[in-house]
């Protein structure tokens, strides 16, 4: 039986996430929208305010895939939720039960934390990822649509005068 930890990222694991980051990229098809660099990663993740929290999945003491989260909050309930924005398994370690090991610690951590929510979100395409989430009783939001500002739009909005 493999030994699957999972450890709070700290701030010499910055060439460990951003590899991380990097391989994940790959597998989405999305390594030209990476921007991250360690200094832009340290003040985020290790500077005074810290917008989002890393854990690092191991098994067998090796680095095997991560997760990247913040807090969000719902008006409706009134609580803190917590946004899962990253999760990735190295394509070698799938199938070995890190990845429930990661959601299960996030779970926790949420429960811990009093939040009233744990939501992520997934590429239409990923069917595999979909499946493994059902699986363990998530669900899909078939109300919602994710709207994002970016670059140049998100500028603009800012700067628009009125």
């Amino acid at each position: 039986m493999t030994n699957i930890r999972i450890d709070p990222a700290s701030e010499s694991d910055l060439p460990l996430i951003l590899s991380l980051i990097k391989e994940f990229a790959d597998y989405v098809r999305q390594s030209h929208e990476v921007a991250a660099t360690e200094d832009i990663l340290r003040k985020a993740l290790f500077g005074p305010k810290r917008y989002a929290e890393v854990i690092i999945a191991r098994l067998d003491d090796r680095p095997v895939g991560f997760a990247i989260f913040f807090h969000n909050f719902s008006t409706f309930l009134g609580k803190p939720g917590l946004y899962l924005e990253d999760l990735f398994i190295l394509p070698e370690f799938r199938s070995q039960g890190v990845g429930k090991v990661l959601l299960k610690y996030l779970a926790n951590l949420a429960v811990e934390r009093g939040c009233g929510r744990f939501e992520w979100s997934v590429l239409d395409w990923n069917e595999s990822a979909m499946g493994f989430y059902k699986r363990l009783g998530a669900v899909p939001l078939e109300d919602m649509t994710v709207f994002r500002l970016t670059g140049e739009s998100l500028k603009r909005l800012a700067n628009e005068q009125g």
